[in-house]
């Protein structure tokens, strides 16, 4: 697989080539060019863009020869939507919705556009995140890989990618907004989301003076968000820049908790990163390659979304009648059914009219049953609680305060030592605004809920369970809320 990202003049290749082991040898590539790439959403050159792929595949050691891409683009490239879907709409009307929307919203013909669109829930509400791109520009693209014989196999906006980075730290349950930052040597650039997706499709951009400090740059931005309306939860803090700051001194300076993206990938994104291995001795730069390893993801999680199939003219469910095929069975086979059928039915007829002696059935029938004794029904017995599996020290825990009290998680990780548990990390939650201590269990673990609760009933009466996602490394997480003393 190839996820190639395309920008105003850089090229961002990760190259991913399957092991036998079900891992992904991992090979990349970027270049700053000094010619324009794409300019207002469109190809400026197809031969250019051919030419800076190539060399981008040639420089990645693409020797297995993968052609299918999956193409990264940015925003600018898409018209954008996001709308709420009315509580009262049968799932059978959503596409015929999103399709009247858009085109009372873009007053554009939609049948010269390609879209498609996520769903996501935020604050007890559905939410649609609606991408179109018109196929004019489609083709351009189409048409550079063509030249050097490559195939795109889907289109992903790179704030979808961006999204999916951090997606698994919202609380789906509260509307969270976010400002994603990408910080490199001169410069600033970002989104606003919440937990819904995308709010403002403007990419923000600044370039930074030596004089200039970052933290003065990113408060001045917060502010200026916040008195538009848009009251921020947190930061999240890209590129390779980034892992020069110290995250307790920064979201003070900022005035807005902050997280840092390399932070939250390996905390909570572990299962993919473990799939991707360099053979070549490099180390792969996560913040580097944010976008490409987003849309990686994404395409893992997201695989019925795709630009490239669905359009106006196009209905979600087929109204087409189904036929069934036609069976052609051999002639040999449906002689030998029909003669055993007849046959048999013959040799039924025969013996209905014979004179065979059936008395031994009368005799049978009169012959007195012999009354057993009832055994009484046993009294159900409490069913006993099932003995894990598993031991104490072989969980894997993770504790995050979100209580906003320091050395909190330190200390409840030395409660959990002393009860036996084994191996236990620490770090901080997305936020400090927890309350009460949430416990989160996978589904295999779920026999370790009593553990939790005894060892901890003194600590915590009153814990609140939920089910752990599956691809998280940990088999435990607790975030530490306020009612932790």
């Amino acid at each position: 697989m190839l996820y190639l990202f395309l920008d105003q003049n850089a090229i961002k290749l990760m190259s991913l080539k399957k092991s036998v082991m079900g891992q992904y040898e991992t090979f990349f590539f970027d270049k700053l060019h000094q010619v324009e790439l794409i300019k207002s959403g469109r190809a400026t050159n197809i031969d250019i863009i051919a030419s800076a792929v190539k060399e981008a595949l040639d420089n990645s050691k693409n020797n297995f020869r993968e052609k299918d891409v999956y193409l990264i683009l940015p925003q600018q490239c898409f018209s954008f939507l996001r709308t709420s879907i009315p509580p009262d709409i049968a799932s059978s009307a959503l596409f015929s919705f999103i399709n009247d929307k858009a085109r009372t919203e873009w007053q554009v013909n939609l049948d010269d556009y390609n879209f498609d669109y996520v769903v996501e829930e935020s604050d007890g509400q559905s939410v649609v995140n609606l991408y179109a791109i018109k196929k004019t520009v489609l083709a351009e693209y189409q048409q550079a890989f063509a030249l050097i014989n490559h195939r795109i196999v889907n289109i992903i906006p790179d704030t979808l990618s961006y999204f999916k980075l951090f997606e698994k730290t919202l609380r789906k349950e509260k509307l969270e907004k976010i400002l994603y930052v990408t910080y490199e040597e001169n410069s600033l650039s970002g989104f606003l989301y919440d937990s819904g997706g995308l709010i403002i499709p403007d990419k923000w951009q600044m370039t930074l003076e030596k004089s200039t400090s970052i933290e003065k740059v990113l408060k001045e931005r917060v502010a200026e968000l916040n008195k538009n309306g848009h009251k921020m939860s947190r930061l999240i803090l890209s590129g390779q820049s980034s892992e020069t700051i110290r995250q307790d001194t920064f979201t003070k300076d900022v005035g807005l908790w902050t997280n840092p993206l390399k932070r939250i990938i390996t905390g909570f994104y572990q299962e993919y990163l473990k799939q991707l291995v360099t053979t070549d001795g490099q180390s792969f730069s996560i913040l580097k390659f944010d976008v490409c390893f987003g849309a990686f993801v994404f395409s893992m999680e997201n695989k019925q979304f795709s630009l490239l199939k669905r359009s106006a003219g196009m209905k979600m469910w087929s109204t087409n009648k189904i036929f069934m095929p036609k069976l052609n069975l051999p002639m040999k086979e449906i002689i030998i059914f029909i003669s055993s059928f007849v046959l048999s039915f013959l040799a039924f007829l025969l013996i209905s009219k014979s004179k065979m002696n059936f008395s031994f059935i009368n005799d049978l029938a009169k012959t007195p049953l012999i009354n057993k004794p009832i055994s009484p029904t046993p009294t159900n017995s409490p069913t006993p609680t099932p003995t894990p599996s598993f031991k104490k020290d072989e969980l894997k825990i993770k504790i995050l305060n979100g209580s906003g009290t320091a050395g909190k998680a330190t200390e409840l990780k030395d409660v959990l030592k002393d009860k036996g548990y084994g191996e236990t990390l620490t770090g901080n939650a997305d936020n400090f605004d927890y309350v009460k201590t949430e416990v989160q269990i996978k589904k295999n673990r779920q026999a370790a809920t009593t553990w939790i609760k005894d060892d901890l009933k003194n600590s915590i009466p009153n814990l609140k369970f939920s089910t752990l996602s599956e691809d998280q490394a940990s088999d435990i997480v607790i975030i530490i809320g306020k009612d932790f003393e």
